[in-house]
């Protein structure tokens, strides 16, 4: 559907942020761009809706150059979803949503529809929210409502710059899953930038690893994982890897009530503890089959600032 053929960019007429790309994504596949800073991966990505000019090759969309589209018609073709999500202050969250159908001139009846069915999609009660502000919402509302304007027109494309990399990572564990079950939904081709080796296994289908503006490899995160085709890919796939988390060293008291908890095995790995907390404030964690503490959302963020504040040391 997407195709890159000898794709370069350069600011300067001399440095190369992206060097000869040639890639294809197909219809319906979650492809992700992924790399260090300064390798390309968000320019690669503007260029497909040409918000940045590409200086040499082309890049064609079900065969066509994006150069032969009038600009108007090869946007509205593109949802765009930014990491600040930027929703208008002074309107609706209606109004947000319908700007693009409005721009199409569709019907009001079917833009009110339209709006209904995408707020359901993201379990925000259409009723209750689409006459709010912004202000009136959470930063995670604000997320969904950014992701479904994105949608409101039907684009066949959606392109995605690092849309959770604000996020607390319990938070952006919730909206991957919420993205892939979205995905499933609507079937649309997905072109996702992330610096996030996790998050990039956890969503591809494909996977692009850029390093200074050329592609070191493209693959499945199976591929990418068990058969790196650069020493590049190997180190960058180990410098992503989970942090090393003891649910032992971070137990807390039982509770009357941990029966009821939710139940989390000692042994977990880390992706399984964010998958719980998404839901949980508090798990019981057992040994075998016996309850030997609790692990709460407060604990596991205290250690992801810790996390945090010795890498800055290093």
């Amino acid at each position: 559907m997407i195709r890159f053929e000898n794709v370069s960019k350069s600011y300067d007429g001399n440095t190369l942020v992206v060097d000869a790309l040639n890639l294809e994504i197909s219809r319906g596949e979650f492809f992700v761009l992924i790399g260090p800073s300064g390798c390309g991966k968000t320019t690669t990505l503007k260029m497909i809706n040409r918000l940045i000019p590409l200086t040499e090759g082309f890049i064609t969309i079900d065969g066509k150059k994006i150069s032969d589209y009038p600009i108007h018609e090869l946007r509205w073709r593109i949802g765009y979803v930014l990491q600040q999500i930027a929703l208008f202050p002074h309107m609706s969250i209606e109004e947000n949503i319908a700007i693009v159908p409005e721009l199409k001139q569709w019907k009001k009846e079917r833009i009110q529809a339209r709006v209904g069915e995408l707020l359901e999609m993201v379990g925000l009660e259409p009723e209750t929210y689409r006459h709010r502000k912004p202000s009136e919402l959470s930063g995670g509302q604000q997320q969904r409502v950014g992701v479904i304007r994105a949608l409101a027109a039907d684009p066949d494309i959606i392109l995605m710059d690092e849309p959770f990399s604000a996020l607390d990572p319990i938070s952006r564990s919730k909206f991957q899953e919420d993205l892939l079950h979205l995905q499933k939904t609507i079937q649309k081709t997905i072109v996702f930038v992330t610096h996030d080796i996790q998050e990039a296994l956890k969503l591809g289908d494909r996977i692009c690893v850029l390093n200074e503006g050329g592609i070191e490899q493209i693959g499945t995160p199976e591929e990418i994982v068990n058969s790196p085709a650069t020493p590049f890919v190997q180190q960058f796939i180990e410098s992503g890897s989970s942090p090393s988390f003891d649910i032992a060293k971070h137990l807390e008291s039982i509770p009357n009530e941990a029966t009821q908890l939710p139940y989390l095995s000692i042994d977990a790995t880390w992706s399984e503890v964010l998958e719980l907390m998404v839901t949980s404030d508090r798990v019981a964690v057992q040994q075998g089959n016996q309850i030997v503490g609790t692990l709460t959302r407060e604990a596991v963020l205290q250690f992801l600032a810790t996390e945090a504040k010795e890498k800055v040391g290093q």
